[in-house]
């Protein structure tokens, strides 16, 4: 069977709204829930309102939980997430190239949640008592205690149905913390591993 031409293959009639026959949301959401992820939070500081007045106020730091990131390569180091179009962190990685993740332990389940939610307050308020640092290459913030943090540089975005698949060449890698196990994401829920 590995080596059927393609042709071979029935194609699969499309119903109006371009998804196969018989794959609903609702079938095609709940299949893909049965697949673990871990969780990030996706960062990136707007452009400062004016680039050219260095007395203008910067731009707001903006956050996302992501659970569709992964690693595209090792020779260039490159990763990617996958954003709702249209989303703010969709609009602004569109302008802002450089941008922060931060892998989060079982412990920040609070953060991935908060950075979740829909109809939320400003960004601003919610990296308000959630300790972190600048990213030293691109100035997001990345969350202390997490896992890992990546700091990118957009390299190709590419358009998807609903989503934009964005590339990231990685600008820096560190492991600053060890201790606990990772946020994992399954069946709508977040979850501890073991």
């Amino acid at each position: 069977m590995l080596n059927t031409p393609l042709a071979a293959f029935p194609i699969t009639a499309q119903s109006a709204s371009g998804h196969a026959e018989g794959v609903s949301n609702d079938d095609f959401r709940a299949a893909m829930s049965r697949l673990a992820a871990g969780v990030v939070l996706v960062t990136a500081q707007e452009p400062p309102l004016d680039p050219d007045d260095p007395s203008a106020p910067g731009g707001e730091d903006v956050g996302m939980t992501a659970t569709a990131f992964m690693s595209v390569s090792l020779d260039p180091p490159l990763v990617m997430v996958s954003l709702r179009t249209g989303a703010r962190m969709d609009d602004l990685l569109d302008e802002q190239p450089l941008w922060g993740v931060s892998v989060l332990s079982e412990s920040q389940r609070h953060i991935a949640g908060r950075f979740a939610m829909k109809g939320r307050i400003s960004d601003r308020l919610l990296f308000e008592d959630i300790p972190y640092a600048r990213g030293e290459a691109t100035g997001a913030p990345l969350v202390r205690g997490a896992l890992a943090t990546l700091e990118c540089r957009t390299e190709q975005r590419v358009v998807a149905g609903d989503h934009t698949l964005v590339i990231g060449r990685v600008l820096t890698a560190s492991v600053p913390s060890a201790d606990g196990g990772p946020l994992a994401y399954f069946r709508g829920r977040y979850r501890q591993l073991g």
